[in-house]
């Protein structure tokens, strides 16, 4: 699957915005639609270990993830084991007048079924990660 990248315009401040998409021990709380399961393995400073059972595509991926945080400018998360294996997500944020600007560079790399079920849903995980972070962007918003 290609590299893509994408930008959201959120009209909250970047440290709402950054505190809120960053705080994946609470996903399972604040978005349980996709995301069943969240456990923390390991934290050490700013790099945390996190097991992650995630709702796209119709399918639940489980996937080890190496979260890396340089608070308040970039997320990167590194799938390091899982039905995701070697996929890079990088989320920037810049703070823009009346807002938020977040930029997100994903190249997935999907394994079986998914890989197959993706190829035939024409991006089908790109677009429900898309809407992911649209929900993000709402809750943020109404935190103002």
């Amino acid at each position: 699957m290609p590299k893509i990248i994408f930008e959201k315009i959120i009209k909250a401040n970047r440290k709402k915005v950054f505190e809120l998409t960053t705080n994946y021990e609470n996903f399972q709380k604040i978005l349980p639609q996709y995301y069943p399961s969240i456990r923390i393995i390991s934290v050490r400073g700013n790099v945390s270990v996190v097991e992650e059972h995630l709702q796209i595509a119709g399918r639940e991926l489980v996937m080890m993830a190496k979260h890396v945080i340089d608070e308040p400018i970039l997320h990167e998360i590194f799938i390091i084991g899982g039905d995701a294996k070697g996929t890079h997500i990088i989320k920037r944020y810049e703070s823009i007048p009346h807002g938020t600007k977040l930029t997100l560079e994903i190249d997935w790399k999907l394994k079986g079924m998914m890989k197959i079920s993706n190829f035939f849903g024409k991006n089908k995980v790109l677009n429900d990660y898309s809407k992911i972070i649209d929900e993000f962007a709402v809750i943020a918003e109404a935190l103002v």
